[in-house]
This record gives structure tokens, sequence and C-alpha cells, in this order.
């Protein structure tokens, strides 16, 4: 049964950091392609940012410069450095393959960036 559990979420200023970390469980997860998706509240969910099994990455525009994705295959975990945060940041954050596993989706974890 595969998990993905994500945590490091929370609530932070505007131009402040926070990082994301995501565990994986239940695949093998050295050789799946990693994405970090969010969703706002009514709208779409997005692919924020992607890794691939040879830790090629790729960014949303929206990101590009502010937020860094990595792996670790050793400990099965993908994590997402987010720096300068904007409120536009808001929305809850999952991890996921990709291209995303239907029944993959955890509960993600709630980034808020507010003053």
């Amino acid at each position: 049964q595969v998990q993905l559990v994500e945590s490091g979420g929370g609530l932070v200023q505007p131009g402040g950091s926070l990082r994301l970390s995501c565990a994986a469980s239940g695949i093998l997860f050295r050789i799946y392609a990693m994405g970090w998706y969010r969703q706002a509240p009514g709208k779409q969910r997005e692919l924020v940012a992607s890794i691939t099994a040879n830790n090629s990455t790729n960014y949303a525009d929206s990101v590009k410069g502010r937020f860094t994705m990595s792996r670790d295959n050793a400990k099965n975990t993908v994590s997402l450095q987010m720096n300068s945060l904007k409120p536009e940041d808001t929305a809850n954050y999952y991890c996921n393959t990709h291209p995303p596993y239907r029944t993959y989706w955890g509960q993600g974890t709630q980034v808020t960036v507010s003053s």
C-alpha cells in the first residue's frame, strides 16, 4: 500500500521560508519522478515542482528562483525548500509521483503566507 505523507507546513510572513518534506512508502521510490503540487481554495491543483529519478528538476514559472526541490533516495523522501514566500503561495501542498497517480494523494500540508 502506497503512502505519501507530507509535513512542514505552517503560517509564515511574506518573505519568509518553509521547508516541506514528503515521506514515501510502498513504492520503489528511486525509479519514480516525483512532484510537489498545490491547491488553493477555489482553484485547481497545480504542479509546482518536479524531479526526475536522475535529479533533474523543473519548476512552475511562479516559483522559479524561490523554490528548490530535492530528493533523498536512501530515505525515500522529497523536500521542497520555499524561500521569499508570497501570499499567493498560500495553499495545501501535496507530493505525488509525476505524473500523479490518483490513488496516491495524501492529506497534504497547509502553507499560509500572511502578515
